[in-house]
């Protein structure tokens, strides 16, 4: 017998979401009935066939009409913070927020992913590595063994991290970047995409280049 799919709301209708969705293809076994966007302009579209229904205040009618999962659309190039603030409000309308697990991602038997995890096409987790919750692990990236990631931080794009490393809660690594083994990025830190981390880089610090430098402090802001 055959059980029915299940029915899924996303919260975000752009690039990410095009990402999230294709992997939710691939995966099987879910519905998406609809994304929802606080964009106006893209309300009444469709993204990948899937209709753009409005804005997130729609949340709890999608909830009270049956659908209890949902994923999040919303990526984050550099700024993690609008991607947790959208994580924690879904949680609080009483959404299952789903882990999306592209199948081609190589992921460790022993690796501990946390809720609501995006782990992109041919992404690689490693064995004994720790992530938290509403993690983005992206295309091509590689996090290696007994590595440790707080909820809400952002691998990129062909990111690296050698054995060992912890990233703190909203951290993102960019595009390309790689970070050398058993170092610490602190909370809310950014490394550059292309940068080479070759020492721990304080909380809520910009890094860039090769090998990595402070630009400037988040916090000073």
């Amino acid at each position: 017998m055959t059980s029915e799919p299940t029915r899924i709301v996303g919260v975000g209708a752009g690039g990410h979401a095009k990402v999230v969705l294709e992997i939710l293809a691939a995966m099987g076994g879910y519905d998406v009935v609809g994304l929802l966007d606080a964009d106006r302009r893209r309300w009444g579209t469709a993204l990948h066939g899937v209709p753009v229904l409005g804005g997130d205040d729609l949340l709890d009618g999608q909830y009270d009409g049956g659908v209890s999962h949902a994923f999040i659309g919303l990526g984050g190039a550099a700024d993690t913070r609008p991607r947790r603030r959208l994580y924690e409000h879904v949680r609080s309308v009483g959404f299952e927020i789903v882990t999306a697990r592209h199948p081609t991602a190589v992921v460790s038997a022993s690796a501990r992913i946390g809720a609501g995890a995006t782990l992109a096409a041919v992404s690689v987790v490693g064995p004994d590595a720790r992530l938290g919750e509403n993690v983005i692990v992206n295309t091509g990236a590689v996090v290696d063994h007994d590595c440790a990631l707080g909820d809400h931080v952002h691998v990129a794009i062909g990111a690296r991290l050698a054995s060992g490393v912890v990233l703190g809660e909203g951290a993102h690594v960019g595009a390309g970047a790689t970070v050398l083994q058993g170092l610490r990025v602190g909370e809310g830190s950014i490394v550059g995409a292309g940068a080479v981390v070759t020492h721990d880089v304080e909380v809520d610090t910009v890094v860039v280049g090769v090998p990595a430098t402070v630009l400037r402090s988040l916090s000073a802001q």
